[in-house]
């Protein structure tokens, strides 16, 4: 008996009324898409070099460096914002979110680095951190939102549809189309 109330007391506060255990998890996935900012900087320094050069090899209408500085500076900020909500708000909509968010950013650009790659025959500029990084920190926020339950499997399923594809479009128009969604 000693032993349930100690661990009632200890997993939950009475002062906020927060079952700590569940807040912890919360926590745990907070800290987790710390990593996502760090890893986005990552992908874009390694498709700086030469990214804007492919990619104006395979559209019509093209980029310049400073459209590919400003595009990635504000997804940048985006993460930033998604995380932040997720650390304030720590709510199903904030998970749905970045589930969305982290769909387009990292699993369907990476999909899109993979493809290109095969289809190029040839190295793509963002294909290593889009591997290497961003599939298998994709699917582990993933599975550790799957495994909080605060959100519905439907739900992340449709944000992660939802999310994924403009860039699944703005990747097939690039590839097999020569030209760009956004």
């Amino acid at each position: 008996m000693f032993v349930i109330v100690w661990q009632f007391e200890v997993l939950s506060n009475p002062l906020t009324g927060i079952n700590q255990m569940n807040d912890s998890n919360k926590n745990h996935i907070s800290r987790t898409l710390l990593l996502a900012p760090v890893i986005f900087i990552g992908h874009f320094l390694e498709e700086a070099p030469t990214f804007v050069e492919w990619f104006n090899a395979h559209v019509t209408r093209g980029i310049t460096s400073e459209t590919f500085w400003s595009v990635n500076l504000s997804g940048l900020v985006i993460t930033a914002i998604v995380v932040g909500m997720e650390w304030l708000a720590r709510s199903p909509f904030s998970l749905s979110l970045a589930i969305a968010w982290f769909s387009f950013l990292m699993l369907a650009n990476a999909l899109f680095h993979i493809i290109a790659s095969f289809v190029d025959g040839s190295y793509v500029p963002g294909l290593v951190t889009a591997a290497l990084f961003y599939l298998p920190y994709y699917f582990w926020l993933v599975t550790k939102i799957v495994k909080s339950g605060r959100v519905k499997v439907s739900v992340l399923i449709f944000a992660a549809l939802l999310g994924a594809m403009p860039m699944v479009i703005h990747g097939y128009r690039i590839l097999f189309l020569g030209s760009r969604l956004f």
